[in-house]
């Protein structure tokens, strides 16, 4: 069963992406803050994070988190979908600085965030 970490510090947000997901056979995870990501990553080694920018809680957004696990090779094989508000072009290019794989826009499409995450764990 291949695992998925959900990273928002929205409960709602981490909620909704795990019923959306729930249609395949994932383990899900779920961190509110960056410091949490990590530690979750690094521990359980996710195929896939849906990685949330905007994380005031913990001193941490998720560009830090994103560029943590990617310079780590322990942590750097692991895809990153950042799942976002922010979805202007120079907060798509700071993400790929980051090394993100992917950039998704909220609001999203459900049936979207299925496809990708498919995609992507093939």
């Amino acid at each position: 069963m291949k695992k998925i970490l959900i990273v928002d510090d929205q409960p709602e947000v981490r909620e909704l992406v795990e019923v959306t997901l729930r249609v395949g056979d994932f383990k899900i995870l779920q961190a509110e803050n960056g410091p949490k990501a990590l530690k979750i990553a690094r521990a359980e080694k996710p195929e896939l994070i849906l990685l949330d920018v905007m994380m005031p809680e913990g001193g941490m957004d998720g560009l830090e988190v994103c560029e943590q696990l990617k310079k780590d090779p322990e942590t750097a094989g692991i895809t990153i979908i950042m799942l976002t508000a922010k979805g202007q072009e120079i907060d798509k290019e700071r993400g790929n600085q980051v090394g993100a794989d992917d950039y998704f826009t909220k609001p999203f499409s459900p049936l979207k965030l299925i496809n990708k995450v498919e995609e992507v764990l093939g």
